[in-house]
């Protein structure tokens, strides 16, 4: 079993991947089976995903190749 790092979604990481997505706030919610108003919460960090939204934005960023959870290392030398 491949173990790997749990990332962390925090404000700064959804809305990452959804700029990664080239999504709007309605789209990823729609993607996600939420509302507008939640990807908006988490975005401005009121609220975090837990749960089984957790779990969907993780195989999402996986399939999208999105790099969560790396520090701007990669950006730097990108």
């Amino acid at each position: 079993m491949n173990k790997r790092k749990k990332p962390v979604w925090d404000a700064e990481q959804v809305r990452s991947l959804r700029g990664h997505l080239k999504m709007t706030q309605d789209g990823l919610a729609e993607e996600l089976n939420v509302r507008q108003q939640t990807v908006s919460e988490w975005e401005t960090g009121q609220y975090q995903p837990r749960g089984a939204s957790e779990k969907v934005l993780t195989m999402i960023a996986e399939r999208a190749e999105f790099h969560y959870g790396e520090e701007d290392e990669r950006r730097d030398g990108d």
